[in-house]
């Protein structure tokens, strides 16, 4: 593999790596160390060895709209960090991949919707679109899809797993995508309200079979069925 190159600044901390990770023959070992400190949890200062494979599909996006610098948002998460967030913020997976280094939360100045349909195309992994943010998510982990803004529920299909026979099965998932697989994990034990819904116990806007008719469904129903549905892999 040619040289690889990154120029990356950290939102919470200020700080920048601009240089290359990777030549032909294999991840610079300085380098590395360099991106683990580079993007490690800014809540605790811990450091995790950081995933080449998460690294290359960056880079991978950015030459694909033709991107020289990438603003990371989220990194490496301790388990402390992820609880925490997974109690104060909608959208965040109890078993992140983030956890495991194999995860970036990821803004660029322009093209992100570019971006983000660039990364879906790879097919390297997972590739979630925050769009009322301003974000994209990528990792390492299972192929599959989300868009999730603030305005609530999107359509949440994982349309990349091929279900026995060759037939394609899509699953309706839940935020927080970038997960393990454990059921509705980016709702867990946090007691918020879904935004948009409000409680009102009124049916979504949209219904939630793929190609099947619109039904709206009372939100009790839409839990009931991603609970039969969620993805049992890890993210």
């Amino acid at each position: 593999m040619p040289l690889r190159r990154l120029r990356l600044a950290n939102t919470h901390t200020g700080e920048t790596f601009d240089g290359p990770f990777r030549d032909d023959t294999g991840p610079i070992t300085q380098a590395m160390t360099d991106l683990s400190e580079f993007l490690r949890d800014h809540h605790s200062g811990e450091k995790i060895d950081i995933d080449i494979g998460v690294l290359d599909f960056l880079a991978s996006v950015l030459d694909a709209v033709g991107a020289t610098q990438a603003i990371v948002l989220s990194a490496y998460r301790t388990q402390e960090t992820n609880a925490m967030l997974a109690r104060t913020t909608f959208g965040v997976a109890e078993h992140s991949q983030h956890i495991y280094g194999r995860a970036l939360d990821i803004r660029l100045p322009t093209r992100n919707e570019d971006a983000m349909q660039a990364a879906r195309g790879l097919q390297r992994g997972g590739v979630g679109w925050y769009p009322h943010s301003g974000f994209f998510h990528i990792d390492t982990g299972p192929v599959r899809n989300w868009t999730l803004d603030q305005r609530g529920l999107d359509l949440l299909f994982d349309q990349q797993r091929i279900a026995a026979g060759g037939r394609r099965r899509h699953e309706l998932v839940l935020p927080g995508l970038e997960q393990s697989g454990q059921p509705l994990a980016g709702l867990a034990n946090s007691g918020r309200a879904l935004p948009g819904l409000a409680q009102s116990g009124r049916p979504l806007s949209g219904g939630m079979q793929p190609g099947g008719p619109y039904r709206p469904v009372s939100m009790h129903r839409v839990l009931a069925q991603a609970e039969r549905l969620a993805i049992g892999r890890s993210r």
